[in-house]
């Protein structure tokens, strides 16, 4: 089959077994072997692979950073990887703050790009220096910024993209390009409106499943929020229109230690309404897991004592307005916990430093004490080169 594919498209589709490995897994503990990758050079090629695809019967999986750690972009399918080629930034517009971008673009290029103008993409999740913004729109994801500056799909103005079928919409708020489908999507909507309103978007990070609450008519029937998070499953990304926010002139970093992270959890919301622009916790365990790591056994010494951390970065129009206003949101916290600790930095390596834990932290999970890599459900054998195009040592055992 991974010959007929080639044939058809030559040049976009991979199916050696070297390449087919390589892709069969992703920053999860999950491992399946595609039938092919496909690099397409330009949306119309996707297209095409998309065709090719449905001619041959084999599901679609998108791919960007392959950042992933639930299995997002991994399928025994075509794996379609927007990495290679379309990593574009189309347009910035600093007046209107907003940037056009192809899926393949990495976050922290687009961060850079933008900050010439003062400006940044909100939302950046741990893996910033290599998750795409593709993958970003199909997980909506977060990042520590996104309690002040909002998620994925708070950022999303249109999306160009294309079904299953091959066609191309343009959606945003308002419409999805096709009268029919808006036609079918208000009747979907309006079939279930109590839950809609009663169950979907209730806290800021409610980013899991089929964001219909975006379609409501007092959300502006907003089809372009809607499908952020969608994961490929209604259509693929070919180009897409996001928001830029200002970044402020000097920003503090203020860490917070607590006897556990539950009480960590339970403050959270108060340091939020005290104006941090980031409230990320970290648990006692991580860091535990992180100092396990071969030669990080000193990893978070710049860190005050605690079992648990909130990381509350706070900004201003001076280094010395940013440094007040940590310390006050830190004296805030004290007074309802007289025995929080603290650490407020201001100096930009050292900031990275402390940020640097959480980040690498996140990704112990699918790491063995030893560095190797966990297996399926948390099982702790090293992964092994599958032993067939077909077969992963790992997961058929």
């Amino acid at each position: 089959m991974g010959g007929d594919l080639a044939r058809r498209l030559p040049g976009v589709f991979r199916t050696d077994p070297t390449t087919r490995a390589a892709y069969s897994s992703d920053a999860s503990l999950y491992r399946q072997v595609p039938a092919a990758v496909a690099e397409p050079r330009s949306a119309e090629e996707l297209a095409r692979v998309l065709e090719v695809a449905r001619d041959a019967g084999l599901p679609v999986t998108m791919r960007g950073g392959g950042t992933s750690i639930a299995g997002n972009s991994i399928g025994t399918g075509v794996v379609v990887d927007t990495s290679r080629h379309l990593d574009r930034i189309l347009a910035i517009d600093p007046d209107a703050r907003t940037a056009v971008v192809q899926p393949g673009v990495v976050l922290d290029d687009l961060r850079a790009a933008a900050g010439e103008y003062g400006l940044t993409f909100g939302p950046d999740p741990s893996t910033h220096s290599r998750c795409t913004l593709g993958g970003m729109i199909g997980n909506n994801s977060c990042g520590s910024h996104s309690v002040a500056w909002g998620t994925t799909s708070d950022n999303v103005v249109a999306l160009t993209m294309l079904t299953a079928d091959g066609r191309e919409l343009h959606v945003r708020r308002g419409t999805s390009g096709d009268a029919a489908l808006d036609a079918e999507l208000t009747r979907l909507r309006d079939a279930h409106l109590a839950p809609l309103r009663t169950e979907l978007g209730r806290f800021g990070r409610q980013v899991s499943g089929y964001g219909l609450h975006h379609l409501l008519p007092e959300r502006g029937f907003d089809v372009a929020k809607a499908l952020v998070g969608s994961e490929g499953t209604c259509g693929v990304v070919t180009e897409a229109t996001v928001r830029l926010v200002p970044v402020p002139n000097a920003r503090v970093l203020a860490v917070l230690g607590f006897p556990d992270v539950f009480v960590a959890a339970e403050l959270a919301p108060v340091v939020a309404g005290m104006g941090a622009l980031t409230v990320e916790g970290m648990a006692s365990d991580m860091l535990d897991a992180l100092r396990s790591q071969p030669g990080r056994a000193a990893a978070g010494a710049e860190l005050c004592e605690g079992g648990g951390w909130l990381y509350c970065e706070v900004g201003g129009d001076s280094v010395a307005d940013a440094r007040e206003a940590a310390h006050a949101l830190v004296e805030g916290v004290r007074e309802r916990l007289p025995e929080v600790t603290s650490v407020v930095v201001d100096d930009p390596r050292k900031m990275r430093a402390l940020w640097w834990i959480r980040e690498a932290g996140s990704g112990i999970v699918t790491r063995r004490p030893g560095g190797g890599r966990r297996g399926p459900g948390g099982r702790t054998r090293p992964c092994r080169p599958p032993t067939s195009p077909d077969t992963c040592a790992t997961c058929t055992r």
